[in-house]
């Protein structure tokens, strides 16, 4: 996913991030501040952002778990 590949490089260079979700006009002042700082701004689509926080609820949820596909199709079946 294009996000991951983002956000390793991103962490590569950096030791923190925060995403920050607004208007556009709120976004392009927050931008140009940041790089003011010094700091190196991303442009996130929505879709990208999506994929994202997908991926972080997984690694929160993750359980080290494994199901086997049958009991994955059976759930699924029964809905």
């Amino acid at each position: 996913m294009i996000v991951n590949e983002i956000i390793r490089n991103f962490e590569k260079k950096y030791i923190g991030a925060i995403i920050i979700k607004v208007d556009k006009r709120s976004n392009q002042i927050l931008s140009e501040l940041a790089k003011k700082l010094g700091g190196n701004v991303i442009d996130l689509k929505d879709e990208q952002n999506e994929e994202f926080v997908l991926g972080s609820i997984m690694d929160a949820e993750k359980t080290g778990e494994t199901v086997d596909r049958d009991s994955i199709i059976r759930k699924l079946r029964s809905k």
